[in-house]
């Protein structure tokens, strides 16, 4: 298992409640499951981070499945939810 941090941007934080966490994964699917499992919260996590895109030590995940996303020891997986402006 591979040891780093998860951080939330933005809707994904308040739905964490946390800023960020520490992950023991191997894949991000792993990583994500685990972190749904823990701030289950009526379902508002998993929606928000349904939405969101992830970034894996700054590399975009873009449409590949999370299962196939391997993560590094020591990473940095950033999950931004979608953002409004203009």
């Amino acid at each position: 298992m591979a040891k780093g941090t998860i951080r939330y941007w933005a809707a994904a934080k308040a739905a964490a409640g946390t800023g960020e966490e520490p992950y023991d994964a191997e894949t991000l699917a792993e990583a994500m499951a685990a972190a749904a499992a823990r701030h289950g919260r009526g379902g508002e996590f998993r929606r928000v981070v349904g939405r969101s895109s992830f970034l894996v030590d700054g590399d975009p995940v873009g449409a590949r499945p999370h299962a196939s996303v391997a993560l590094p020891e020591d990473g940095v997986v950033e999950v931004l939810p979608p953002f409004a402006g203009g």
